[in-house]
């Protein structure tokens, strides 16, 4: 029998042929075609690789989450979206407060001059009351504070108490609120949401020592102010 070498090359390279298009078509893909990744997928490809994806969170280098950690607060830290946590759920667990006197009068204050207030304007009210307590150039008791003024035209310092008419309580979840806020404050409590404040007017107004003394924040409808000794 006689061996024809041309067939044989001939079905060497077919077979070969056939190997090599096999393998290539297992890395094609049809035109058009997107190949999916998921997400954790795409971000162990940048891990090892010691790249970032485009747009991908990169991890903070020490001097990076230093300059995080000391970053200045927002100059509007004090005002409405400040950071301090004082709302209803605050003092909702707080049993109804009672107090002397002074208890009363900070609780009275608050609630006619703040009662339609969020939590924070109403701890701001009282906030300057307190403050004016501390400072020299006013009455050291809180009942003296609020009625500084009292009976005298145009001398009153908070409005309720001369605005002719009665103190009359006529909502007693916001009296109840008030007082709380009032003991909360009465007991030592931060104040650190005014800046030391000594003045506040509503925002519907302009009192001429606005244009004198620097403003310190903004609650609800209230501004408010911080007396410059000698102003």
């Amino acid at each position: 029998m006689r061996i024809s070498w041309n067939a044989v090359f001939s079905t060497a390279a077919a077979f070969v042929f056939c190997l090599v298009t096999s393998a290539a078509a297992q890395h094609l893909t049809m035109p058009g075609a997107v190949e999916l990744r998921s997400f954790t997928q795409l971000a162990s490809l940048g891990s090892d690789t010691g790249r970032s994806l485009p747009g991908a969170a990169r991890p903070l280098s020490d001097q990076g989450r230093k300059r995080v950690a000391t970053r200045s607060p927002s100059p509007t830290a004090q005002d409405e979206d400040a950071p301090t946590a004082l709302d209803q759920n605050t003092f909702a667990g707080m049993p109804k407060a009672v107090g002397n006197e002074q208890w009363r009068c900070l609780t009275e204050a608050i609630y006619f001059e703040a009662r339609g207030e969020p939590i924070k304007g109403q701890v701001a009210v009282g906030e300057v009351i307190l403050n004016r307590v501390d400072a020299s150039n006013y009455p050291d008791t809180v009942c003296r504070v609020v009625n500084q003024g009292t009976g005298r035209m145009h001398a009153c310092q908070f409005s309720y108490t001369c605005d002719g008419q009665d103190e009359v309580v006529n909502d007693q979840a916001s009296w109840d609120m008030a007082g709380k806020i009032a003991r909360h404050l009465l007991d030592g409590a931060p104040r650190a949401l005014t800046g030391d404040a000594t003045h506040y007017h509503a925002d519907y107004v302009s009192p001429n020592w606005a244009r004198v003394y620097p403003r310190t924040a903004t609650l609800g409808r209230h501004i408010f102010y911080k007396q410059i000794p000698g102003a």
